[in-house]
């Protein structure tokens, strides 16, 4: 029973004594240039891919008013673009609002489908001048 008690002891012993203990998971020699692209990442590709991302969520309800025809869709282009220039604070109003449609729209204007705004023009259908 004491030998036993002593062999375990020491087995145990001997497992608690630290071996090589390295503090990265690379060679020492890879380490500069491992740590050489991790700061080019992050200081060169990383602002490049949050600006791209905050443009994108920011144009996102755009889109998706002009996929769904939204009779509403250039004030909604109108609030994106205002959105990305207020930091985002605005975005979540054109999200909701590009996925709601107007309740009494379709009463007021005969249609509840985008229909872009025709510039007016002097000239008639025939090509004279209005007036002469």
């Amino acid at each position: 029973m004491g030998a036993r008690f002593i062999s375990i002891w020491l087995l145990g012993l001997v497992l608690m004594l630290p071996l090589h203990a390295y503090a990265s998971f690379m060679p020492s020699h890879l380490i500069d240039g491992f740590a050489n692209v991790v700061s080019w990442v992050v200081l060169i590709v990383l602002p490049i891919a949050f600006i791209a991302l905050f443009w994108f969520v920011h144009i996102w309800p755009d889109t998706i008013a002009k996929r769904r025809q939204h009779p509403q869709r250039d004030a909604i282009h109108a609030l994106c673009v205002l959105s990305l220039f207020f930091g985002g604070l605005l975005w979540p109003f054109a999200y909701l609002w590009a996925y709601t449609r107007p309740t009494m729209y379709k009463l007021a204007y005969g249609t509840d489908r985008y229909s872009p705004v025709e510039e007016k023009t002097d000239d008639t259908k025939d090509g004279t001048k209005v007036g002469q």
